[in-house]
């Protein structure tokens, strides 16, 4: 064991892995940017703009498969080949709930769009936001990691006033919709924007397991 702990130690770790990780997480940045354009517009320019999420979304599933070729191509990687894999499948399921709940919107039209609705996505949109400063740091978590707790921080209180967001807004929906088609129909929308806070929330978790291992 202590032979190969040494190999390790002399062999030089791929740091090919930071571009690709940090260019998801600038993708979901972008992505996360155009859902409060999306959320904030009329029908017509709603469609537009989710042409553009959706292509976000391929894009960031083309650069996490080339991720997981590296991973199954590299001897030695920069984290545990797990802790690599579980952060770049989060990430994916964050632009992948990005783009579900966009579409969910388009398909149910409902007959307006809740205030509740725009401050959902802009809370998702800060959240992603600081997953994309987080996984820019991974390069230098030994000497950041600080300000890389602080971000995961961050991401727990986004997540927390997106539930409080939430509980609120289903109990006056109910006091204050009587069309049970409409109540289905914002209730869907209103989980799936919640469930991408908490999906970007366990990004946050999975990097503060990196600090613990490695800073």
């Amino acid at each position: 064991m202590a032979i190969n702990n040494i190999f390790s130690f002399l062999l030089p770790k791929e740091s090919k892995f930071f571009p690709l990780i940090s260019e998801v997480g600038a993708i979901i940045g972008k992505a996360s940017k155009l859902m409060v354009e999306f959320i904030n517009s009329d029908r017509e320019n709603m469609e537009e703009l989710y042409a553009k999420i959706k292509s976000c979304e391929k894009e960031a599933d083309k650069l996490t498969d080339t991720i997981f070729r590296e991973l199954n191509n590299t001897f030695i990687t920069p984290f545990d080949r797990e802790d690599i894999q579980l952060l770049c499948e989060t990430l994916d399921d964050v632009i992948d709930s990005i783009n579900s709940s966009s579409k969910r919107v388009l398909i149910f039209q409902p007959k307006h769009i809740p205030a509740e609705f725009v401050k959902m996505c802009e809370i998702i949109s800060a959240s992603c936001d600081v997953i994309k400063l987080s996984v820019e740091e991974l390069k230098t978590v030994k000497r950041n990691a600080d300000k890389m707790l602080g971000y995961c921080e961050r991401l727990h209180e986004f997540e927390h006033d997106a539930d409080d967001l939430y509980e609120e807004y289903i109990r006056q929906l109910f006091e204050a919709e009587h069309d049970g088609i409409e109540i289905l129909k914002l209730k869907e929308i209103i989980q799936d924007l919640e469930r991408t806070t908490d999906i970007a929330h366990y990004v946050g978790k999975i990097i503060k397991t990196i600090i613990v291992k490695y800073a």
